[in-house]
């Protein structure tokens, strides 16, 4: 069978791309191999906090804590504290050398975009102080809360602001800073009344409180807005972002497994001057250590 000028190249062409392939995949795999499993956690520009509820789920939550340790991870981060031993936490986290980034002290409901629910708020936040004490912390997260039948958004926003005003003094008193996460409505949080930069930034410049600055999660803005460089040079110029989270999308795994370029996004964090801690709050797409050398990757520029 003899073949024609056009269809040997394009042959060689297929060849040529099925063999590039192959290569790529080899040199993928050889990169993956010079992430030792003990230190993939030492990463020189970015403080990863890995996330223990979304990563090791088989194994008990305080063996998820010697897990992040046993990777070189310097910070975990967690949900609520409620249900949890936080001395032990705490012992635990200081024997293995880690810190705890954040956790969450008010979550979806009640809501704390409703006025009813202002004094539980209150409470909620000494209690979070007084945890936050122990386990050595600097930030803890809170939720505005679900759409409240019969209100608008714009009086739910309102109505966080007054909660968080009220519950501001407390946190500067203690040197603690709530966190304000707004979430993303089109894949994760139907039905959640605060979504995007812009109307956490006027929440955040309407309680005009040191202790109150936002949860900056790239995976919820990206889904929302996009521009993820742009909206964090405004978030940075105002003044008021206070954590970075990260997932890629779509899926809410790993880097490097969506969409989402993290080497551009996380340089331009830290040229922004960001040191604080980023939170890996992501479900491993196949295994925990390929999802921190996903993230271990996302570091390299």
């Amino acid at each position: 069978m003899s073949l024609s000028r056009r269809d040997f190249l394009a042959n060689s062409t297929a060849a040529g791309l099925v063999a590039g392939a192959i290569s790529a995949t080899a040199d993928d795999a050889r990169a993956d191999e010079n992430f030792n499993p003990k230190t993939v956690g030492k990463t020189p520009h970015t403080k990863f906090a890995v996330n223990c509820e979304m990563w090791f789920r088989k194994l008990p939550f305080m063996d998820r804590i010697r897990a992040v340790a046993d990777m070189g991870f310097p910070a975990i981060e967690f949900w609520p504290h409620e249900g949890k031993d936080i001395p032990a936490v705490a012992k635990l986290c200081q024997d293995l050398g880690i810190a705890v980034a954040q956790f969450t002290a008010w979550g979806f409901k009640p809501g704390l975009n409703e006025p009813k629910n202002h004094d539980a708020f209150v409470k909620a936040v000494e209690k979070g102080c007084k945890v936050a004490k122990i386990l050595d912390c600097k930030l803890m997260c809170v939720v505005a809360g679900d759409d409240v039948p019969g209100l608008t958004q714009e009086q739910m926003h309102l109505n966080t602001i007054e909660g968080l005003k009220r519950g501001a003094p407390i946190a500067e008193k203690h040197g603690v800073t709530m966190i304000l996460e707004p979430m993303n409505i089109r894949v994760d949080h139907k039905g959640h009344c605060l979504y995007g930069s812009p109307p956490t930034l006027r929440i955040c410049e309407a309680v005009g409180s040191k202790a109150v600055k936002i949860n900056w999660d790239l995976y919820h803005m990206h889904i929302t807005e996009g521009d993820l460089c742009g909206h964090l040079r405004e978030g940075f110029k105002a003044g008021h972002i206070g954590y970075l989270q990260l997932a890629d999308h779509p899926g809410r795994n790993e880097p490097g497994t969506g969409e989402i370029h993290y080497n551009r996004v996380l340089k331009e964090a830290y040229d922004l001057g960001y040191r604080g801690y980023v939170g890996l709050e992501l479900t491993p797409k196949t295994t925990d250590l390929a999802a921190a050398i996903g993230a271990a990757k996302a570091d390299l520029w």
